[in-house]
């Protein structure tokens, strides 16, 4: 069990790195900022674009496994929205809940676990996965945000989803990625060392950004939905998603990888789309904090039962 928590805890030493720089007042609200803009548009895409461009992506690429994946997302998204309408949460709240229920922080917290339990093929894989999972969430994000308060003054014309997907820099980086490798296109070296320079800065720098975001004074909201929402997030759905991915027969570091990212706290851009939204920003942020935290010890307990099933 030591040896699997020594997995997970490297990636969140690095996040409470972030929270005290903060802290100190080394880091600031505006360098946060810029920061955040900074990692999302240069080293996260140039990762993205390098590591899967170098990967086979017949091999790292498992319809089985992303469709199964995309199905206990859809489906756990589904049901948090009907419960939420059952226990009749405020059209905010409702909204706030059901995102957070199935949007994970795929990159910026699952990625660097898969990265560390299962290295480079993990991450191949993984990245693929999340360029076509991106999408999908955005929309499903936006879609019960926007239900339950059923307002017109949200236009929401074809920029914002123009934004929101065809210019989302990991999705274009993940896309390119894919071409590169279904091509098998060389990178030249000058190149490829490059971009492996910029590859390692990314995590580092993506985890800081979280653990700096991070502020107790934020932890406002209904405390039983905040903790609600950080179980559904991160017990249901890896639950439900390794049990779609035993149905449907994917195995190894492929099921792993599914599990993984189902499990992923809730995402931190989901406060910003919430806001955005007019939903509930203050829930929203609290969630996201609350299930980082635990996500601690939930990754250590799926890691250790991955590991005792020989994954």
């Amino acid at each position: 069990m030591f040896d699997i928590f020594l997995i997970v805890l490297p990636v969140f030493l690095v996040i409470g790195l972030g929270f005290m720089l903060r802290g100190t007042g080394l880091v600031d609200g505006s360098f946060l900022s810029r920061l955040n803009r900074l990692v999302y548009y240069v080293p996260l895409p140039i990762m993205f674009f390098y590591k899967i461009a170098q990967a086979d992506f017949s091999a790292s690429f498992n319809p089985r496994l992303l469709l199964s994946t995309i199905a206990a997302v859809v489906a756990l998204c589904v049901l948090s929205y009907l419960y939420a309408g059952l226990r009749n949460y405020e059209p905010k709240v409702h909204g706030a809940f059901a995102q957070s229920c199935c949007r994970g922080n795929l990159v910026y917290v699952a990625l660097p676990i898969i990265y560390s339990a299962y290295g480079e093929e993990g991450f191949a894989v993984a990245g693929i996965m999340i360029g076509f999972m991106t999408p999908l969430v955005n929309f499903c994000s936006i879609l019960v945000l926007l239900l339950p308060q059923q307002r017109g003054d949200h236009e929401l014309g074809p920029s914002f989803w123009f934004n929101q997907i065809a210019l989302n820099p990991l999705i274009i980086a993940s896309f390119l990625g894919i071409a590169w490798s279904i091509f098998a296109l060389p990178i030249p070296l000058v190149l490829a060392e490059t971009f492996d320079i910029i590859s390692g800065m990314a995590m580092p720098l993506a985890l800081l950004v979280i653990g700096a975001s991070f502020s107790l004074a934020e932890l406002r909201g209904d405390m039983v939905v905040t903790t609600l929402a950080s179980v559904v997030k991160l017990v249901l759905l890896p639950v439900l998603a390794g049990a779609l991915l035993i149905l449907f027969g994917v195995r190894g570091v492929e099921l792993g990888v599914g599990i993984l990212l189902a499990g992923a706290p809730a995402a931190s851009a989901g406060y910003i789309l919430a806001q955005q939204l007019k939903s509930d920003g203050e829930l929203t942020s609290s969630i996201i904090m609350v299930s980082t935290l635990a996500s601690v010890f939930s990754y250590t307990l799926c890691l250790y039962l991955l590991k005792i099933a020989g994954i």
